[in-house]
């Protein structure tokens, strides 16, 4: 299997986290993690900030791949709103560079970086840090977009090998 670049994001209104990770179906790596800060102000500009941080780390990083957290409900409806605009900024920096786009929920996520579907933030931070064998800890949002990484990478690897054993399975009935 070849190596595959992914950019993991975790959308906020104002940080959003990206990771960019390398996977070659059995080891993974990291590339580069951070945040793009979009602060407070004006709602558009915020938005702009977010869509340009990303574009020019997409741009330095080249990944193939992004991975993003999807919407979950938000007690508060006018935060809900802004946090899905902020993904949407987030998946159209992805899709015009024309990245394959693969959406999770966090229970996914963090299913698949600690084995557990309700993880907190501390394990989040602690697994990424074991699994990309980082120095410390990421910061929150690092952790949290390197952990959407992480699940594209674990589940990616998981619907190869099914479609390589379907196509075998496949061969021998003919």
């Amino acid at each position: 299997m070849s190596t595959i670049r992914i950019i993991g994001i975790d959308p906020g209104s104002r940080s959003t986290g990206y990771g960019v990770i390398d996977s070659d179906g059995i080891r993974l790596a990291h590339v580069a993690s951070g945040f793009v800060k979009s602060g407070a102000g004006d709602w558009a500009e915020r938005l702009r900030m977010i869509y340009d941080g990303l574009d020019e780390v997409i741009d330095a990083h080249a990944p193939s791949e992004l991975a993003i957290e999807k919407v979950f409900l938000h007690r508060n409806p006018s935060s809900a709103l802004k946090l899905g605009q902020a993904r949407g900024v987030a998946i159209l920096a992805g899709a015009r560079r024309s990245l394959a786009v693969h959406e999770y929920s966090p229970n996914e996520i963090k299913q698949a970086v600690t084995g557990k579907g309700h993880a907190s933030k501390e394990q989040i931070q602690y697994m990424t840090r074991i699994l990309l064998s980082l120095r410390g800890a990421p910061q929150t949002d690092e952790a949290d977009a390197l952990a959407v990484a992480i699940c594209r990478a674990h589940l990616r690897g998981t619907s190869t090998r099914r479609e390589r054993m379907m196509a075998r399975a496949a061969g021998g009935f003919r």
